[in-house]
């Protein structure tokens, strides 16, 4: 985390200049593990595969974007800090442990945090989760309104484009949705000519409901990031972090930006928030449909 960090000009200063008073974000993933990085900042966790009532992660997948969203960084002095490290999180598993899930779990989870919101104060939701665009249309309509209906409540909803380019209109149904902003993985040439980036597997727009798709990129190849497998021994603590990518840990950078922006401007809509956010962005001279707006710059984002 403290290259993309770096690469989208999110120095520590400029994140702690936006306050500790973090704000509530909302996630749907695998779940949550106890780690040191997320001190007392989970305020609710719901579980809809197994029904249980203690925070958990079988996965690792949810832990890991939890920590590239808001790990304050802790066990590795700052190191693998996240984006916003005083947000608060809402967290609903709606996946299992190899990550797999259904229509109906993701809609109970959705209905979940819309009865919420006011609640919790939830500003954003992430769904780091692509699905399967041959997934059954009538089962996922009711799934594509609920993100809608998220979206008109004032909620930013911030989707993975998915992992399934590179050929055209590969974008997960979630993050095809006009209003959504759906996040795609560039590394901005950060790797040379290394081969194996999630930029060449990222999905790619356009969609049947816009043309333009994904709206913003961000990195997501190598991002280290929380372990749920972390373990203590004595006073240190062992496998605290691990490398993961994709569009998964590219989208929590886009929300941890947005977050960084609410705890500054409060005030702002999340039409406001989303407009600010693709015309701050960097051009990477690539093709709309692989960058769109281009990269997240968050010295920017915050001016």
């Amino acid at each position: 985390m403290l290259r993309v960090r770096w690469q989208v000009g999110c120095s520590d200063e400029l994140s702690f200049s936006c306050g500790s008073k973090g704000v509530t974000i909302a996630m749907l993933d695998t779940g949550v593990a106890f780690h040191p990085d997320f001190d007392n900042r989970i305020i609710a966790f719901r579980d809809f595969i197994n029904n249980k009532q203690n925070m958990y992660d079988d996965s690792g997948h949810g832990t890991h974007v939890a920590g590239c969203l808001c790990g304050s960084g802790r066990v590795s002095n700052g190191k693998y800090r996240g984006i916003a490290p005083f947000s608060k999180l809402v967290v609903g598993k709606v996946l299992d442990y190899r990550g797999d899930g259904n229509i109906e779990s993701m809609a109970e989870g959705m209905e979940w945090i819309l009865d919420n919101i006011k609640r919790y104060d939830i500003r954003i939701l992430n769904i780091s989760i692509g699905m399967d665009e041959h997934t059954d249309k009538g089962r996922m309509e009711k799934l594509v309104k609920l993100v809608d209906e998220a979206w008109e409540r004032g909620l930013i909803v911030v989707c993975a484009a998915g992992n399934m380019g590179p050929d055209p209109m590969t974008i997960s149904p979630l993050g095809a949705r006009k209003q959504v902003i759906t996040v795609g993985c560039h590394e901005g040439g950060y790797f040379g000519d290394r081969g194996h980036l999630c930029e060449d597997y990222s999905s790619r727009g356009p969609s049947p409901y816009a043309m333009k798709k994904p709206d913003v990129v961000a990195p997501g190849t190598d991002i280290v990031s929380c372990n749920a497998g972390i373990s203590r021994r004595g006073r240190s603590y062992r496998n605290a972090y691990i490398a993961k990518s994709g569009t998964s840990m590219a989208t929590p950078i886009i929300s941890g930006g947005l977050a960084l922006l609410l705890q500054k401007c409060p005030f702002y809509t999340n039409n406001q928030a989303k407009q600010k956010l693709l015309y701050t962005s960097r051009d990477l001279n690539e093709p709309w449909n692989k960058q769109g707006w281009g990269m997240i710059q968050i010295d920017k984002l915050l001016r």
